[in-house]
């Protein structure tokens, strides 16, 4: 293989077509411009590198070379080949003849030049050599390079401390539902599941650290009842007995070879085979691809490949070009032995590769940046709906709700109304009259917007007046950096508590990681999250993460980089499994952490953990003010001298012939300490000793019995309101002063930096979680309720909101129900999980507790009371965003103005805007024509194992985008014309109307009646904006369109 073919096989390698097989993502986008790409590969690029060595010294050392072999060609043929020796020198006898100095003369030109073939080769080996380095199955990976040798560089600037990892300038994307398991239903019906369990190998029985996807073929299971065929996988290192059966290299593909002939032959059911053998598709050779083996190359390629985009490759790349020509093609030592009259061709050679690089690096940054602008984009709003507590819907409603079939039937297998004990009927609900009846004695029941028709929704969100207050919860499915980019509009800088419960990067909760990236890959996945999420903190707001000791230390760097060590509130061991971890080898773990981090620590506002038992219970004593204990009223231990308050220092005044306390005169008080000075008048304090002392008083100071200037408890002030829990008993030598410390006084305790009591072991969420769904196993590792229950009662205020962006299986919304209900707080939150477990744990988890607080086997042990009804959730809104594999998936392209570009401005378009161009149009990037039909706009969105075309809600996104706070929401009609308007205000404060309806070939006199129609019902009344997608006649109305799509691509904060 020449120079220049083991570099075109890298480029094509750079452009995925050695991924063509695959047709989805980034790989579906190359595929469909593979020709116009290849061509450049093989045609283009050749071209420009030969043209530009007929140019310059270039050139004139390819002919100072040609002349010389010509010369040696003639010497040959003259004097024979005894005059050259083995080097190509002359032999000296010929050195006098005419064709010896004419060859003498051309060798000494000729000297240190290469032939157009070396050159070439050169070019193509200096330009194989700077991309192979960074470029890594799928992603360029920023080593920054120092030297020659593999030695690294980091870029720093002086910082004390600094972290750095490989992925550091990258956005870690691999965090979508499908890169664990995976599904697909084959057109017979059966469904298939690629389900990821965890790996069973011995440690000293695996080689090396690169791991594979491995069927597990004893696991391959078929249901007869459900239809559904299970194939398990694990994700592993190579045994040694593997690694010789599948060879050294293509390991992978070997795997997969053997797994297409195995898997067929453990399935029996001939429709499960048929679910696997039927073909899917054709190659580009036409070759017939099967189901399974369509799949299967998905599968692992997701899993493997593509966790990154970079932020910046092209600066990253130029940068790192410069480096490679200054400091490994330009030869100093070589330079100078070949002279003046070479050097130019030393810089033309430079200037060429650099030319041919930057044009690849434009290219390469054109794919990068593509991918960054869809990742980047706001998505789509796909889906949503409303789960809302009957007894905050107008009772109106009740008759419809009673003859709604699929609502109660969820409330007979979430509720079990059905088999509720009777003290807890009140109505038969089997009939419509008894359902209603129902419906009124059980108002904690949530309805379900989706069971109903979209008139009856629009009805029943148009009878709440302000909707955004009545909603108390918020649901997104969405991958949580997406979530958090749409949300930060609307909700930046008004969250008082983040609490997030991140993966843990142990074999329990591994993420799906780059082979020799494990920790680079994860503190990826939490800067990009933390950095973003950062911006929705008010400046009160507090930060909670909980980890475990496997990525606690990298973790803490990150977060005081990202949030600032300054603002480090403290860290928490929660003591969460006491028996402590059996498999651990050395220590037995029984800790994880949290982590508290402000966004201000100067403006940080925490609050005081509730008395514990223990705590209630040392206050043994009692009066008629209620129960106390007996402290000393001198203070000890940190800031308790009078150095560190003095205001706290002063004397007390004892009697004991009348049992009597009382403090020096005011003007006395003010001369003990000098401000000005910072200093004690400890002469003047004698003085009043002496004054009082002769006056029948003891003179009481605030020292120790080691001599040591302390403080009282309270300031004066405080002392006089509270005298008479303060009172002094006498000893031999001394009387000391005591005070009655009151129950009714603590507000609550500081939280301790280890919380180690029964009710934070982690045991009970996940036996509380069983008793809720009434079913095990559905989600692992959730958290005890009562610690995330504590640190909200930490970091949140009462009316606050609170978000979780690694929600699981929803115990922060739990957490937040129950103290709500509680403390009569108004506390909301905001939950965000990707996973398949958000519609079987989290939004059922969330409905139930909602309707009841106690649960058993999967069953309500009572009824919410009155009180937990007001006080729990009156509306929870939920939504479904589109992922950044939709985005990728709903591109399309112009292939005809794109073939009009690319014939008017040829090599600079390919390079630098042939995606953007072509792909302008599609419906992900928001194609503004369309916008005249915003009800029937439509992505193909993934779910549930299949693709499917499916109306998105672009009201509610364009929504988000504004940042709207949604007062009203409101449909109207003009005959079949379906207008759909939300009243709310900004985050400036200025009110809205936004006007949605079809507009697609609407006349002068259909604008005209649009005009009427909003006027004559004050659409737009009293609003200070006024929005409607596309066109209008409607005074001071402008047109939403620019704004949506400017929105949509606006820069990412951070």
């Amino acid at each position: 293989m020449t120079m220049q073919q083991r570099f075109q096989q890298l480029l094509r390698e750079l452009f995925q077509f050695d991924s063509s097989d695959l047709d989805f993502g980034i790989y579906r986008i190359m595929n469909h411009k593979r020709h116009v790409i290849d061509r450049w590969i093989t045609e283009d690029l050749p071209r420009a590198i030969e043209e530009e060595l007929r140019k310059g010294a270039l050139a004139e050392q390819v002919e100072a070379h040609q002349a010389l072999q010509e010369a040696r060609q003639k010497v040959l043929e003259t004097l024979g080949e005894e005059a050259l020796d083995a080097e190509g020198n002359l032999v000296e006898t010929y050195h006098n003849t005419k064709v010896g100095r004419d060859y003498l003369e051309l060798q000494q030109k000729a000297r240190a030049v290469r032939s157009r073939e070396a050159l070439e080769a050169a070019i193509y080996n200096h330009l194989y050599t700077f991309f192979s380095r960074y470029w890594q199955d799928g992603d360029f990976i920023s080593k920054r390079r120092y030297s020659k040798k593999d030695r690294y560089a980091i870029p720093y600037n002086g910082e004390e401390v600094y972290l750095y990892w490989a992925n550091h300038d990258q956005y870690y994307i691999k965090t979508g539902e499908y890169f664990t398991d995976y599904t697909y239903q084959a057109p017979n019906g059966v469904t298939v599941h690629f389900k990821l369990q965890q790996a069973d190998v011995e440690q000293n029985n695996v080689k090396g650290e690169k791991r594979f996807f491995l069927p597990v073929l004893q696991g391959v299971a078929w249901d007869e009842t459900a239809r559904t065929l299970t194939i398990p996988f694990q994700f592993r290192p190579l045994t040694a007995q593997e690694t010789t059966a599948y060879g050294q290299k293509n390991q992978q593909e070997a795997i997969i070879a053997q797994a297409l002939a195995e898997i067929p032959k453990r399935v029996k059911d001939p429709d499960a085979l048929a679910a696997l053998t039927v073909e899917r598709r054709r190659d580009a050779e036409g070759n017939p691809i099967a189901f399974l083996e369509h799949h299967l190359r998905r599968y692992t390629a997701r899993n493997t490949r593509d966790f990154f985009i970079h932020k910046d490759l092209r600066s990253f790349l130029s940068r790192e070009l410069d480096f490679y020509l200054k400091n490994e093609v330009l030869n100093l030592d070589e330079l100078e032995a070949a002279g003046e009259d070479l050097a130019e061709g030393w810089f033309q050679l430079m200037r060429l590769i650099k030319r041919i690089g930057n044009h690849i690096i434009d290219f390469l940054a054109q794919i990068e940046d593509f991918q960054k602008m869809l990742w980047e984009k706001k998505k789509f709003v796909t889906e949503t709906f409303y789960c809302i507590t009957v007894g905050n819907i107008p009772k109106d409603f009740y008759p419809e709700i009673a003859e709604n079939e699929a609502q109660w039937q969820e409330w007979r297998e979430l509720f079990r109304v059905h088999e509720l004990p009777k003290d807890l009927l009140s109505g038969d609900p089997e009939t419509v009259e008894g359902r209603v009846a129902f419906l009124k004695a059980h108002p904690s029941l949530v309805l379900d917007t989706r069971h109903f028709s979209q008139d009856f929704t629009d009805r029943l969100l148009a009878s709440f007046e302000n909707l955004d207050e009545m909603t108390d919860g918020l649901l997104v499915h969405s991958e949580n950096w997406q979530a958090l980019n749409l949300l930060l509009a609307k909700y930046r800088e008004r969250v008082k508590c983040i609490y997030i419960d991140p993966p843990f990067n142990t074999s329990a909760t591994k993420i799906v990681y780059k082979n020799d990236y494990e920790h680079s890959s994860w503190l990826c996945l939490m800067e990009n999250r933390v950095r973003i999420s950062k911006y929705l903190l008010s400046l009160d707001g507090v930060l909670i993460t909980a980890i475990d000791d496997y990525e606690a230390a990298r973790l803490q760097l990150l977060l005081d980089d990202v949030m600032g060590l300054t603002n480090r509130l403290g860290n928490v061991v929660v003591v969460h499994n006491p028996g402590g971890r059996h498999d651990d080898k050395h220590v037995a773990t029984a800790h994880e952490y949290a982590f508290l981090y402000g966004l201000s620590s100067s403006h940080a506002v925490t609050n005081l953990l509730p008395l514990n038992e223990k705590v209630t219970a040392s206050f043994r004593l009692s009066d008629d003010k209620g129960p106390y204990r007996v402290r000393e009223f001198r203070r000890s231990g940190s800031n308790s001298t009078r150095e560190a308050r003095p205001k706290m220092y002063y004397p007390i005044l004892y009697r004991s012939s009348d049992n009597t306390l009382r403090l020096i005169e005011d003007e006395e008080y003010q001369r003990l300490y000098d401000k000005n000075r910072g200093s004690f008048d400890d002469e003047y304090i004698g003085v009043l000793q002496e004054k009082y002392e002769k006056l029948g008083f003891q003179f009481l100071l605030p020292i120790d019995l080691t001599g040591v200037k302390r403080i009282w408890r309270w300031s004066p002030k405080t002392f006089l309101e509270r005298i008479k829990d303060v009172f002094a008993v006498a000893t031999e030598d001394r009387v000391e002063l005591k005070v009655k410390d009151r129950l009714e006084n603590k507000e609550g305790l500081k939280p301790k930096s280890v919380w180690f009591q029964q009710q934070y072991t982690a045991a009970l969420g996940t036996n509380l979680l069983k008793d809720i769904l009434g079913v095990a196993g559905l989600f692992s590792y959730p958290k005890a309720l009562a610690t995330v229950i504590d640190a909200i009662r930490v970091g949140a205020s009462r009316q606050g909101f609170v978000v979780d962006y690694f929600a699981g299986s929803g115990t922060t919304g739990h957490a937040v129900i129950n103290l709500n209900r509680e403390d009569g707080g108004r506390r909301k939150f905001i939950l965000v999980e990707v996973g398949e477990y958000f519609d079987t744990v989290l939004l059922p988890r969330i409905k139930k507790v909602t309707f009841s607080p106690e649960w058993k086997d999967g069953k309500p042990k009572r009824s919410a009371t009155p009180e937990e009804f007001e006080r729990g959730p009156r509306v929870v809104k939920v939504v479904r965003l589109e992922s950044y594999e939709d985005a990728l998936n709903n591109i399309t392209f112009d292939e005809e103005t794109g073939q009009q570009a690319l014939k008017m401005f040829s090599e600079e378009y390919l390079l630098r805007y042939m995606l953007r161009w072509e792909t302008r149009k599609s419906e992900t990037l928001l194609n503004v024509e369309k916008l005249q039909a915003p009800f029937s706009y439509k992505l193909h969105i993934h779910r549930d194992g299949e693709i499917r075309e499916q109306a998105v809600d672009l009201p509610e996104t364009f929504n988000y985008l504004m940042g709207l706070d949604v007062k009203t929401r409101r449909v109207c009609y003009d005959g079949e014309r379906r207008y759909l308007v939300y009243r709310g205000t900004t985050r400036e404060g200025r009110t809205v109307a936004v006007i949605w309806r079809e507009t697609g070939g609407w006349t002068k006199e259909a604008y005209e009646r649009d005009r009427q129609f909003v006027e004559e019902h004050g659409l737009a009344q009293g609003a200070d904006e006024v929005y409607v997608n596309g066109d209008s006649f409607i005074p001071g109305a402008q047109s939403l369109d620019g704004l949506f799509k400017a929105r949509m691509f606006a820069g990412v904060e951070g």
